[in-house]
């Protein structure tokens, strides 16, 4: 069933409009009457100030009269005024508890709003007990009901909450809000509004932890025509996805742009093609680690509510045809604000269907192993309010949180704030590895191909070209997985990392410089996603996205010839580590040969425990010494 997104208006006006036809009042007065009258024809010509004026008149000439009261409160209401509101429609009760049985909904949804939840679940059960309720009535009340229960639970077990204004760098006078932070955690870009017009501007965070006074994004992004908002940054700060609304090139009233980083500032953005965009609404990006899955709202056909969250998968041909994250996200109210963590298993988003304290409330929902979404859990109290509660965005670390509000003492209007999240509402543990790639010899920053693989799966978790100005790069990797990282240029050797986050409990970084090669005989690289059991020369399925890479490296450079080279520690007996040693050299050379190599091509050879590349001092040093590499012996 689903129910009108503006259902609460269908109960606001028509009970008291009935009423105002039929001339027959609660009161003889004629300057009450005349006021009513007045009010009524200023609320047809939307002058709902003027309304509230005229209301007031009416029931000072005389205070028992229920009409007026009532189509105060639904003005008021309707200003969301829920105080005022609240007053006027128990008036109505105390003056005649059944005068109109609408007045237990209307009061109650007020009542929520302003967290009087006890008082409105006595109005909202007093409304369910009248019969010939209209199934659309009867379950928004049923679901106001579910939200009083909550809250009233909720605020017998508060979370921990302690909201930290940004300060001065970031807020102003003005609205700030949709804050979003690249992995690392150097740049935040939110929007402001300045005179109606929404536009994004960052701050970078100097090496002492403060922020910078924030800045302008960009005038290739900003418009002073259009609004721009709703932003989700790729993790290393490279992409900015995006909304624009009645743009001349979009295909709806809203649209998704992607832009991309070029040096100090951004490339032209451009809107992202069907299916995604529709002639419909489509806003709110969230884009996932690896920039292969984005979540987005629309109220594109196909959904449950008003607006629903949607995903789509980037393909060869594009973006596929968008998904509903169906109804363990999705109800049939609202939802919106979609955060994807990094970890790519913690969903975060606020929804006005689910039970809450009331307005929109925030939500999690992790992935469960059938890879489908679990039902969402409300973060709680003081995290969600009686007001609306949108716009949460986490560190990749998952320890902190940036958000939204108007209800605390700040700047003026929306400013930004940040808060640690309750440990029981964070994400996995992830870190990233950050980077640059230069030259070996010149030290210049190149442009090159950064792959990062699951190695049990052999898939690609991260896929992308470090900056052509400066040769950085950024990815986030999840805990409880290997990684292979590889690096490689046209015309150079590639480079291999690997990184093991199994059992990682810890939040540092992975900081590296590399240094690539140029293709010259002598130069090597060391496998370092080469894998074999202890004492074994048998190669490891793990191995096979390296092995790949380096089939890749040869088929692409046909002239050039290798040698492959297997080295050990210093523990055990020389002729056995030697022996090991060559027959790993060889499981090399035989994988490749294959792989449609030509034999001609390679060489194997073991060094047993030779040329260490650290002394063998330690368990760790030892596992750098027992290593593959290859070696350019002729091109």
């Amino acid at each position: 069933m689903r129910i009108p997104i503006l259902l609460i208006l269908v109960y606001l006006f028509v009970p008291t409009f009935v009423l105002a036809q039929q001339r027959q009042y609660t009161t003889t007065d004629k300057d009450a009457i005349k006021n009513f009258a007045l009010a009524n024809e200023s609320i047809d010509e939307h002058l709902y100030d003027d309304a509230v004026t005229q209301l007031e008149k009416a029931i000072s000439s005389d205070n028992k009269f229920i009409e007026a009261h009532f189509l105060l409160g639904d003005v008021l209401r309707m200003k969301r005024n829920n105080k005022g509101a609240v007053q006027h429609y128990q008036k109505v009760i105390d003056l005649n508890p059944e005068f109109n049985r609408s007045v237990y909904m209307k009061i109650g949804d007020s009542e929520i709003n302003e967290g009087l939840y006890a008082n409105a679940q006595q109005h909202l059960e007093k409304y369910i007990t009248y019969p010939n309720l209209t199934p659309q009535n009867e379950a928004a009340a049923r679901k106001l009901l579910r939200d009083c229960t909550f809250a009233i639970d909720a605020l017998q077990h508060p979370v921990a909450f302690k909201p930290l204004n940004m300060g001065a760098e970031i807020n102003t006078a003005a609205d700030e809000y949709l804050p979003v932070a690249t992995a690392d955690e150097s740049t935040l870009i939110f929007t402001r509004k300045i005179n109606n017009n929404e536009d994004f501007y960052k701050s970078d965070k100097l090496p002492t932890g403060k922020w910078k006074n924030s800045a302008y994004l960009s005038n290739v992004i900003n418009t002073p025509a259009y609004n721009e908002g709703a932003q989700s940054i790729s993790q290393d700060g490279k992409y900015l996805f995006f909304t624009g609304c009645n743009r001349p090139d979009g295909q709806g009233r809203c649209d998704i742009y992607i832009s991309q980083r070029k040096g100090d500032d951004w490339g032209k953005p451009f809107s992202l093609s069907a299916p995604l965009n529709t002639p419909g609404w489509e806003a709110q990006p969230s884009v996932s680690a690896d920039g292969r899955t984005m979540y987005f709202v629309s109220n594109r056909k196909g959904g449950y509510g008003g607006y629903d969250i949607w995903k789509s998968q980037l393909t060869e041909k594009g973006w596929s045809n968008p998904e509903n994250m169906g109804p363990n996200i999705n109800t049939v109210y609202d939802e919106q604000s979609p955060f994807i963590h990094p970890d790519d298993s913690t969903f975060y988003f606020c929804s006005n269907g689910w039970p809450g304290m009331g307005g929109k409330d925030l939500f999690i929902s992790r992935i469960g192993k059938d890879g489908k979404w679990g039902k969402p859990a409300n973060l709680g109290y003081p995290i969600n309010s009686s007001g609306d509660e949108n716009g949460l965005t986490l560190t990749a670390n998952g320890a902190y949180a940036f958000f939204s509000s108007n209800n605390l003492k700040g700047f003026g209007g929306y400013d930004i704030y940040t808060f640690e999240l309750p440990v029981n509402l964070r994400p996995n543990v992830v870190t990233y590895v950050k980077g640059n790639v230069k030259d070996i010899k010149t030290k210049e920053p190149l442009e090159a191909v950064v792959e990062i693989i699951d190695l049990e799966k052999n898939l690609p978790v991260y896929q992308d070209y470090s900056s052509e100005d400066l040769g950085e790069f950024l990815a986030t990797l999840a805990s409880g997985k290997n990684y292979g990282l590889n690096i490689s240029r046209q015309g150079y050797l590639f480079y291999s990392d690997n990184f093991s986050l199994i059992g990682h409990v810890t939040k540092s970084a992975f900081n590296i410089n590399v240094l690539l090669s140029p293709i010259e005989v002598g130069n090597k690289v060391v496998l370092k996603n080469i894998f074999f059991d202890t004492n074994k020369f048998d190669l490891k399925m793990e191995s096979k996205a390296e092995l790949q890479k380096l089939i890749e490296f040869l088929t692409l450079n046909p002239t050039i010839k290798i040698e492959i080279s297997g080295y050990t520690d210093d523990i055990g007996n020389d002729v056995a580590n030697q022996s090991l040693s060559e027959n790993r050299a060889k499981a090399v050379y035989s994988y490749l040969v294959g792989s449609n190599i030509a034999a001609s091509r390679l060489l194997f050879k073991g060094y047993g425990k030779a040329d260490p590349i650290v002394p063998n001092t330690s368990d760790d040093n030892r596992s750098r010494n027992r290593r593959t590499e290859f070696k350019i012996i002729g091109k």
